[in-house]
């Protein structure tokens, strides 16, 4: 819409847009994080895990052939053997593939929070346009991808290149070392190049993490119209509210209307206030107010008055006070007194009659 009507996309998303890219399963997810913590927990791991890997990989493997001697090769006897290995290898292998799908949900729940959703799964003709697909390979997203990609080798392979280039005078007493320490060695050294891969990776993936926010929050800005729109559909069109309230005024006002007959006596202010008051005894603990207006509201209920014979009287400051009090009410305790008098009056009139 941003393009067609040639609004820029100024303002900040709601709350109602930030869930619905939520719902669609647009959210700000780094897989540079993902791959960094893999990374990172993986070598962690793998540093307390290694000696207790290689023990039960060397008891596997002597274990294996100390019995070959003994072995009489049958279909059964070969498939029992299969079945041992993938046994044993299945228990070695476990805690570094649960470690895997541990990693993998929690650098995302940490990213995203819980969520899910389908909508990414379903799919969609648009993606199949050869027009469309053909433009990815030079939008800029793709180029952001190619320098993002591009600085983690450079970098990585610059920590690499220092590391190992840092180790060439000691590699060179390599040749009067046994092939135990020579093992012991490159192993130091590799572990020194991953640890310090692992430190790269982790500050690319703090950088993409908080560039991804970044570029998530400017697409799901909004422009001015939309915002009104999304208004519209969330509080509804004020111009239909604005009909609604004059309804239910109005069906009020003709309720309140019906009641004016029954009233006991109209308390008129001359120029513009009309109040109905009507009092059961018995019935009611006070008089009550049933109907009250000003003006042509007031003339109006003044015409009904008239019309089924409802006594007027003419008080301007109980008409005052009494017109802030809200109908259905019963009169305040304060004007009792005159609101007696006035009742009192009008049914002194009535007997007379």
């Amino acid at each position: 819409m941003a393009e067609d009507s040639g609004q820029e996309r100024t303002e900040q998303a709601t709350a109602k847009r930030r869930e619905d890219f939520r719902k669609k399963g647009q959210v700000a997810q780094s897989k540079e994080v993902n791959t960094a913590a893999l990374l990172t927990i993986s070598l962690l791991m793998w540093y307390f895990y290694a000696g207790s890997f290689w023990d039960q990989l060397s008891w596997l493997v002597r274990h294996f052939w100390e019995q070959c001697g003994n072995f009489a090769v049958t279909p059964q006897s070969v498939v029992q053997v299969l079945i041992f290995v993938m046994q044993k290898g299945a228990k070695l292998l476990a805690p570094l593939f649960l470690m895997v799908l541990i990693v993998g949900f929690f650098s995302s729940l940490l990213q995203i929070g819980w969520l899910f959703t389908g909508k990414p799964l379903m799919p969609d003709l648009s993606k199949l346009d050869p027009i469309k697909g053909s433009a990815k390979f030079v939008s800029k997203r793709s180029l952001v991808e190619l320098i993002k990609s591009l600085s983690k080798v450079v970098l990585v392979g610059y920590v690499a290149y220092k590391t190992v280039f840092s180790e060439f005078e000691n590699a060179l007493y390599l040749v009067d070392m046994d092939i135990i320490e020579t093992l012991a060695y490159v192993g130091r050294v590799a572990s020194a190049v991953l640890f310090k891969c692992c430190g790269v990776m982790l500050l690319l993936a703090l950088l993409d993490f908080m560039f991804v926010r970044w570029e998530l929050e400017e697409k799901m800005k909004m422009t001015k119209q939309e915002q009104k729109e999304e208004f519209k559909e969330s509080e509804g069109d004020p111009h239909l509210k604005a009909r609604v309230r004059s309804l239910q005024q109005e069906m009020a006002r003709n309720r309140m209307m019906a009641e004016v007959p029954k009233a006991d006596v109209v308390i008129t202010n001359p120029t513009h206030l009309s109040i109905a008051i009507r009092y059961e005894q018995g019935k009611m603990d006070a008089p009550t107010i049933v109907a009250k207006g000003a003006d042509n509201l007031a003339m109006k209920i003044r015409e009904i008055a008239r019309e089924n014979d409802v006594p007027m009287v003419e008080n301007i400051a109980v008409a005052r006070a009494l017109y802030k009090v809200d109908v259905g009410a019963v009169v305040p305790e304060q004007m009792f007194k005159a609101v007696a008098e006035i009742l009192a009056y009008v049914y002194g009139l009535q007997r007379r009659r």
